[in-house]
């Protein structure tokens, strides 16, 4: 068994709180892993200042030298990947190929970041004004808090921590209670890659508590959140008070359209792997089949066939396709939702409950849920759910199509199978998402290309990509006189 602490001004502390979080195996809740200590308002708050009085020595470091550290940062998680997969398994309960996943995807962000500190150029822009120079630089905002969620506990905060530091910034990291090692590991990584004392702090805690603390310290400059809508919204206004910037990467709904000259195939596989992967725990997941008419009866019975092949069992096991909710919470969520979806009159179609079976009675394991009927008034068909169901919507035509995919609080990922030109074009510009497949999964991204949504589930700056350090750093507007003199007249 483990203890987890916060790393706070260089040093892993032990809180002063006599609060403590468990860390157990979602796929057997025996296998007892360790235990985090929860750190006080107090602590939260030092982490702050220890970032605040970091931050300028850290800000004249030399953006490559920065880079440098990114970089090293990327080879440990490299040569150290199958360890850090093995804890991610057992802690967050994907399998370990999933987690593979993931940490070559954090792999690919902190190398596209460190690379970005060649590259973090301002612009030079004629004056009006003779004898006068004006341009741009890009500058650090100062202590940026990172509020991470368990899904991804590994990418997630490699591509908000990365660019926050290539840019010059010290970071507060708070992660989710549910995968402290992850965490503690990815930190360790970090120190072992060269940041500085006080350039990185980690902090673990409930959000209510210490989260709540970070947000609210005046030294925070900049908030960057992934998670749930409802706490992002409210992180939000706490942010809004203080006039700072704030980055939320939060819930999604996310349909795929299935026209009649589709790949009905290529459709079905796409559908179950980003319904069922990840055991639908990932905010880009395939919610909402919106399927013809004319073939709904082919794609539902192919879908069933498909959501009942997938074998389910603990992550670590090389035969397992899906593994446990992550937590009693989540799973209690997830198994009340499919209550809803049967209130609701939708048709149940397979799966529905716990699954059961040898080496599954000790795990939170739900069997890939499909519904059939549903309508878009349902509340399966409009809140996220987080778990492995899928709802399966019939429209008549490509226009009735549209209009439920877009019947949405949520624009973050979607998806169409089709061969037509016309089609595909139409559906990406009406389409309100902000990505967009096209004959693919809900689930694709890639480190080097921008990641988010619009309307409820994306404010602020996208992640990633060529937009990864916008969010990071602050516009300055230099107008340099080079001769001088005193001028006549208005000069606006």
């Amino acid at each position: 068994m483990t203890t987890y602490r916060s790393y706070i001004n260089g040093s892993w502390l032990d809180s002063v709180s006599a609060k403590t979080a468990p860390n157990i195996n979602p796929a057997n809740i025996n296998d007892f892993i360790g235990t985090a200590q929860l750190a006080t308002r107090e602590e939260a708050r030092r982490a702050v200042e220890s970032a605040y009085n970091a931050f300028k020595s850290w800000k004249n470091t030399p953006a490559p030298a920065r880079g440098r550290i990114v970089a090293k940062a990327a080879r440990l998680l490299e040569e150290n990947k199958e360890e850090l997969a093995q804890i991610l398994t057992r802690e967050e309960g994907k399998t370990l190929s999933e987690s593979r996943g993931e940490l070559t995807r954090a792999i690919n962000v902190a190398e596209f970041c460190a690379g970005e500190s060649r590259r973090m150029n301002g612009e030079t822009i004629p004056s009006e004004l003779p004898a006068n120079f004006a341009y741009t630089i890009k500058e650090p905002h100062g202590v940026v808090a990172c509020i991470t969620p368990w899904n991804f506990p590994i990418a997630i905060p490699v591509w908000k921590i990365a660019p926050a530091l290539v840019a010059g910034n010290t970071v507060v990291f708070k992660p989710a209670e549910s995968t402290p090692g992850t965490a503690v590991r990815l930190c360790e990584i970090f120190i072992e890659a060269g940041v500085p004392p006080g350039v990185l702090n980690l902090v673990l805690g409930r959000g209510s508590e210490v989260g709540d603390e970070i947000v609210n310290h005046r030294a925070v400059r900049a908030v960057s959140f992934t998670g749930s809508t409802e706490t992002g919204i409210k992180l939000y206004q706490q942010a809004a008070k203080r006039g700072i910037p704030v980055q939320c990467e939060m819930g999604g709904k996310n349909p795929v359209v299935v026209l009649e000259d589709c790949d009905m195939d290529l459709a079905v596989e796409s559908t179950a792997q980003g319904a069922f992967g990840s055991t639908g725990q990932r905010c880009t997941a395939t919610s909402r089949a919106i399927v013809l008419n004319t073939i709904a009866d082919e794609f539902v019975q192919k879908i069933v066939e498909r959501a009942k092949s997938f074998r389910l069992g603990d992550g670590g096991d090389p035969e397992s396709h899906i593994g446990p909710s992550v937590d009693e919470k989540q799973f209690n969520t997830v198994l009340k939702y499919i209550d809803i979806g049967r209130e609701d009159g939708a048709t149940l179609l397979c799966g529905g409950k716990r699954a059961e079976g040898e080496s599954l009675e000790n795990g939170y394991f739900i069997e890939p849920t499909v519904f059939d009927h549903v309508t878009s008034d349902m509340r399966i068909a409009q809140e996220e759910i987080f778990g492995p169901v899928l709802s399966v919507l019939r429209v008549k035509d490509f226009e009735e199509a549209m209009i439920v995919a877009n019947d949405s609080d949520y624009g973050l990922s979607s998806s169409v199978f089709t061969n037509d030109a016309n089609d595909i074009f139409r559906f990406v510009q009406e389409i309100e998402t902000g990505m967009t497949h096209i004959n693919s999964p809900t689930t694709g991204g890639e480190a080097h290309i921008p990641f988010g949504g619009i309307k409820s589930t994306g404010i602020g700056a996208r992640e990633q990509g060529s937009t990864s350090l916008d969010f990071y750093t602050e516009l300055k507007v230099v107008y340099v006189d080079y001769t001088g003199r005193k001028r006549e007249g208005n000069l606006y």
